[in-house]
C-alpha cells in the first residue's frame, strides 16, 4: 500500500544561543503543541512519534513527549547527527506512506553547549575517525583544529582548488544569508553582513572565516504526517504533500577518492538529489525554493552542483548572478539558514521542513517567495546520512 503523504501542521520555536533556552524537554513539547495546533489535531490522534536528537541521554525523547501526553504510542529516538532532524522525517513519512499508520508526529530538539563540536566519548574509536584521518593527511597541523572545521574548511579549499573559486564567492553567500534572514524572527543573527565585513573576521582554518560558520544553537521543530484520508476526515489541510524523499549514506568514494569534497557529502548529496527528482517527476529547473544545509558556506557552495542547481564547477557563476536569490532562478534558505538561524542538531531538519511548509503556504511573511509551488530541502549529517525531501502545493 503506498498513500500520498500529506504535511498537516509545523511547528518551530525561535533558534536561541546556548544557555538562552528554555530545557530540551520543555522546548520539544512546546514545538509538538504549536504542530497540532497548526493542524488542528489532538495528541490522541497521532499513531507513532519518531524524536530527533543528538547531545542527551537515552529516552530524552520520550522525556520531551510525556510533557505532550502519555498515549502509549510508540516513540522511537533517532540520531544521525547533522541530519537527524530529517532522520525522524524520514522514518514518520515512511509509516505514513506505507499504511502502518494514518498519522505520525517527527519532531527534533537540542540543548546544545558553546562552542565547536567535539567528540563526547574519549574512551572508544570515533565515528569520524576515517574521516578526519583524510583531513590530517591533506593539510600540516590539521589535527589541532575542531572536526568539522577541519572537513569542511578543507573541502572548500579543495573546491577553490579545483575550480578557481574567489574567497569573496564564499563570502557572497553569507552576505545572502544574513539578508535573508532581516526577515526571519526566529534566526539568532539579523544584521546585514557584507562581503568585506566576513572576510575580515577573524581566520578560522584555511580560507574559512568565524562569520562562514554557523553556530551552536538550541531549539526545537515538529511536523505531522498524515494521509489524505486521514486529512478530508479531520477537515485539514492538504494542499502541502511530500512528492519524494530519499535517504543516503557514504559510498566507496567517500574514502577511496581521498576528496574532502566526497568526505563532506557530495557524493551522498548528489544520489539523493537524483533519487528524489525521479520519484517525484520533477527536475532541479521546477524547484521555486529550497532549504540546504549551509552548515559552513563551503557546504552551501557544494551543495548547488550536488543538487543540481548549477552545473559542476558553475557554482561561482550560480552566486555572483544572483541565481541563488529573490529574482533569480531559485532562492535558496530564505529563512536564513543554519548561518543566521544557528544549528541546534536535532531541531534542524524538521526547521527546514517547517519553513518549506510556511513557503508553499504561501505564509512565509516578507520572505516569502512569489508562486512558490515546489520545494526541496537538504539536511546532511556526517558519518554518515544525507536526506532530500521535495514538497509540492497541489493546487
Amino acid at each position: 500500500m503506498s498513500n500520498r503523504v500529506v504535511v498537516a501542521g509545523v511547528g518551530m520555536l525561535p533558534f536561541v544561543k546556548p544557555g538562552a533556552s528554555a530545557t530540551y524537554d520543555e522546548m520539544g513539547a512546546e514545538a509538538v503543541r504549536l504542530a497540532l495546533a497548526d493542524a488542528g489535531l489532538s495528541y490522541e490522534t497521532v499513531k507513532q512519534a519518531y524524536v530527533g536528537w543528538v547531545y542527551g541521554d537515552s529516552t530524552s525523547g520520550q522525556a520531551a513527549l510525556y510533557k505532550v501526553g502519555l498515549t502509549g504510542i510508540p516513540v522511537v529516538n533517532v540520531n544521525n547527527n547533522c541530519s537527524t532532524g530529517s532522520s525522524a522525517l524520514f522514518l514518520a513519512r515512511q509509516a505514513v506512506e506505507s499504511g502502518v499508520v494514518d498519522c505520525a508526529l517527527a519532531f527534533g530538539f537540542e540543548q546544545m553547549a558553546p562552542g565547536a563540536l567535539a567528540t563526547v566519548f574519549n574512551d572508544r574509536p570515533g565515528p569520524l575517525d576515517e574521516f578526519l584521518k583524510i583531513a590530517d593527511e591533506s593539510f600540516q597541523g590539521a589535527e589541532t583544529v575542531p572536526m568539522a572545521l577541519r572537513l569542511f574548511g578543507g573541502a572548500g579549499y579543495e573546491y577553490q582548488q579545483k575550480y578557481g573559486a574567489k574567497n569573496e564567492t564564499f563570502a557572497k553567500v553569507r552576505e545572502k544569508a544574513s539578508l535573508h534572514a532581516i526577515h526571519n524572527e526566529r534566526a539568532i543573527f539579523r544584521t546585514h553582513v557584507t562581503v568585506d565585513d566576513v572576510l575580515q573576521s577573524p581566520k578560522m582554518f584555511l580560507n574559512l572565516t568565524r562569520l562562514q560558520c554557523c553556530p551552536p544553537s538550541c531549539g526545537a521543530a515538529a511536523a505531522i504526517l498524515c494521509t489524505e484520508e486521514f486529512a478530508r476526515k479531520h477537515n485539514i489541510d492538504a494542499r502541502i504533500r511530500i512528492a519524494g524523499q530519499a535517504m543516503t549514506t557514504d559510498y566507496p568514494s567517500t574514502f577511496s577518492e581521498r576528496s574532502l569534497i566526497k568526505v563532506v557529502g557530495a557524493d551522498m548529496t548528489k544520489e539523493a538529489a537524483r533519487r528524489v527528482y525521479e520519484q517525484a517527476g520533477i527536475g532541479p529547473d521546477a524547484v521555486d525554493v529550497v532549504e540546504l544545509h549551509d552548515c559552513f558556506t563551503t557546504n552551501e557552495v557544494i551543495t548547488y552542483e550536488g543538487l543540481g542547481l548549477c552545473p559542476e564547477g558553475g557554482a561561482e557563476k550560480f552566486i555572483w548572478d544572483g541565481d541563488n536569490t529573490y529574482g533569480g532562478k531559485v532562492v535558496t534558505n530564505p529563512s536564513g539558514g543554519l548561518l543566521s538561524k544557528g544549528h541546534p542538531l536535532g531541531a534542524t531538519g524538521l526547521g527546514q521542513c517547517a519553513e518549506l511548509t510556511w513557503q508553499l503556504r504561501g505564509a512565509a511573511g516578507k520572505r516569502q517567495v512569489e508562486g512558490a509551488r515546489v520545494a526541496l530541502q537538504h539536511n546532511l549529517g556526517l558519518g554518515g546520512a544525507c536526506v532530500v525531501t521535495m514538497y509540492e502545493r497541489a493546487e
